[in-house]
């Protein structure tokens, strides 16, 4: 009964059970039961499908005695009448035992009452009190019950654990390969349950395991490998009620290793059915199983993916799905809900491609902003003072992640293999320079997010948690295809890459896991260094770009003056050619500017120079450097 039954059959199938509970109440009271077979014959005969009994008695493999005790329980329940013939037992007791069975049903055998037969094995009769086996009372679980009557479900106790995963709105051309070969090798192997769905895409994984199960018959259970008992007494109880369940609705599983595994592996050992891990790494588990790869949709698939779900709207967007498809790495599920969701804003919008841009940027955020900080990009690239080769350098950047998809799907790049597809850059130079802002201006050219890692809080003195700190960082970031700008390299480029012992050669492992991570993340990821010699050249040569950001020169630095202050800022005599003899970076300069502002609104005046020169002392008392006279000298 894998489907909802329809009313005929439920109707018919309950005239059986009644005719059958009208046999064995004629079996007990010894009288002729020739009536009641000739009506089971007549509606048996004109059941569209088997009756529920019968399908569950080939399930379990129940001998005809087996049967017969299972209704003679159901009838005390379900048949006053039944309940009155056990009554008129000598033991004058209402309720089925052991001992009336061996009594009055046929080819009774005692085997049917152990615990390793289908009755008790499954669950499907429990003995109650201790009046010893042929004497204590025998019950039908309520689910069984409700089984025998043509009401199938899920098994009360099952239902807050697990839930029914509906057949995907869309499916990734891979995945629907996995499908087919994971279905091909069951088929070859009757005997393979388990399959471990291994990758990145916990939506496509659920959606693959759909897919197969739908395949032989099956509908697909969800359970979260964090929701299974630790104790080995309600793991075998968990393990059993699935089992019976997979048996009786025609179902298989699906256990969800989103923190880890847990007890996925114990639970997959026990046999019963289809089941199916989906993790990011493969399980270990002491049985045979398959394994497949079930990785977020590359570009090409996504991009096929968002034309579907977009429908007529996909050609009013003027290349721009080429761009989500690069940047975003998002599941079926995802771009088929977003899809379906955005379509009428993108009917009325003018600008349909920076609405979809922004749908796919607010749909990954959540990962990363529990990790990271979010910068809100404020700068642009006329707000940046660098000399041309610096600027042409940052603009390449930004040509190599806004053409990513032409040049590694399109003219067969990715197909060369995955190594050095990532965009990594070094951005070298002392505090104030302008790296953090160089980081911006790509935000905004790229409209990507951009997040701030500060290496220096997420490297650990425990051997390990670095690399565990910075996996979840890329894991997280995956999806968004962020801008990941780790701060504060040199705390681990400090610490060389000559090894001369063994936290050397610990500290080099770091680095080179942050660039092999780096190298795969199909966004943009930067580092920050105030000393670019810190990093040894063999890791140098692994980042495609490096841009040293020097010190301002004085007209460079008046440059920036000229550009420090709002439109709105009232300035009064303010000389950004004197200003700019002050040799501080631009950092340093947007600080004494900010500070100058403040001392301005304070005493109700325009900013003029003498709010800066208070300002630039304050700033150089901060960095324990006094002022030279050559530096302020006619300021004031």
């Amino acid at each position: 009964m894998n489907a909802a039954p329809n009313a005929d059959w439920t109707e018919a199938n309950q005239r059986y059970l009644a005719a059958e509970f009208a046999r064995l109440k004629a079996q007990l009271s010894g009288a002729g039961a020739q009536a009641a077979n000739e009506s089971m014959r007549e509606i048996r005969a004109a059941l569209p499908e088997p009756a529920a009994i019968d399908q569950l008695a080939d399930t379990f493999d129940l001998s005809a005695f087996e049967r017969d005790l299972l209704l003679l329980c159901a009838g005390v329940e379900m048949d006053a009448g039944v309940a009155a013939c056990c009554a008129a037992d000598a033991s004058g007791r209402p309720y089925a035992t052991f001992g009336l069975a061996l009594a009055t049903l046929a080819e009774p055998h005692w085997s049917a009452i152990t615990p390793v037969r289908p009755l008790r094995l499954w669950r499907l009769i429990e003995v109650k009190d201790d009046q010893g086996l042929a004497g204590s009372r025998l019950t039908i679980d309520e689910r069984v019950v409700h089984y025998l009557a043509g009401v199938s479900y899920l098994d009360t106790r099952l239902r807050p654990l697990l839930r029914v995963h509906a057949s995907p709105a869309a499916m990734a051309e891979g995945h629907a390969r996995v499908v087919e070969a994971a279905v091909q090798a069951l088929e070859r192997d009757d005997a393979m349950s388990v399959l471990q769905l291994v990758g990145d895409d916990g939506a496509g994984q659920r959606d693959v395991a759909g897919a197969i199960a739908h395949r032989f018959g099956l509908q697909l259970h969800l359970l979260r490998a964090a929701d299974i008992p630790t104790s080995l007494h309600e793991l075998d109880a968990l393990a059993l009620l699935w089992r019976r369940e997979a048996a009786l609705l025609g179902s298989a599983l699906l256990i969800e290793c989103e923190d880890g595994a847990h007890g996925a592996a114990r639970l997959a050992q026990r046999p019963g059915g289809l089941v199916f891990i989906g993790a990011r790494e493969p399980v270990p588990i002491h049985r045979p199983a398959l394994q497949f790869a079930v990785d977020k949709p590359g570009a090409a698939d996504q991009r096929r993916l968002w034309a579907r779900a977009l429908g007529v709207e996909a050609a009013r967007l003027n290349g721009a799905l080429d761009g989500v498809a690069t940047q975003f790495r998002l599941s079926a599920e995802t771009i088929a809900r977003t899809g379906e969701a955005l379509r009428p804003a993108l009917a009325a919008s003018p600008t349909p491609d920076a609405a979809l841009w922004q749908a796919c940027r607010a749909s990954v955020r959540n990962g990363l902003d529990d990790l990271a900080q979010r910068v809100e990009p404020a700068a642009h690239w006329d707000d940046l003072v660098l000399p041309g080769p610096q600027k042409a350098t940052l603009r390449q950047i930004a040509v190599h992640v806004k053409h990513r998809f032409a040049v590694y799907d399109g003219w067969g790049f990715a197909g060369k293999g995955a190594r050095g597809l990532g965009i990594s850059a070094l951005f070298a130079g002392e505090s104030g320079t302008g790296k953090t802002m160089a980081a911006e201006v790509l935000a905004n050219e790229l409209h990507l997010d951009l997040y701030r890692i500060d290496l220096a809080a997420a490297v650990s003195k425990y051997i390990g948690e670095t690399e565990k700190n910075l996996k979840r960082v890329f894991e997280a970031a995956e999806d968004s295809g962020a801008i990941l700008l780790f701060d504060e390299a040199d705390a681990l480029f400090g610490k060389r890459s000559e090894v001369k012992d063994s936290h050397d050669r610990y500290a080099n492992i770091e680095v080179s896991y942050l660039l092999q991570r780096m190298e795969a993340y199909r966004g943009l990821a930067i580092l920050t260094s105030n000393l670019k010699n810190a990093l040894d050249t063999a890791f140098m040569r692994r980042l495609r770009f490096v841009v040293q950001f020097p010190f301002p020169d004085a007209q460079q630095r008046e440059l920036i003056w000229r550009g420090i202050f709002p439109a709105a800022t009232p300035l009064e005599g303010v000389d950004c050619a004197k200003l700019a003899r002050l040799n501080v970076a631009g950092g340093g300069i947007r600080n004494i500017a900010m500070n100058a502002a403040f001392l301005a609104a304070a005493a109700g005046s325009p900013v003029a120079m003498p709010h800066l020169l208070q300002a630039a002392r304050s700033e150089a008392a901060k960095r324990e450097r006094a002022l030279s006279d050559a530096e302020t000298r006619g300021w004031v």
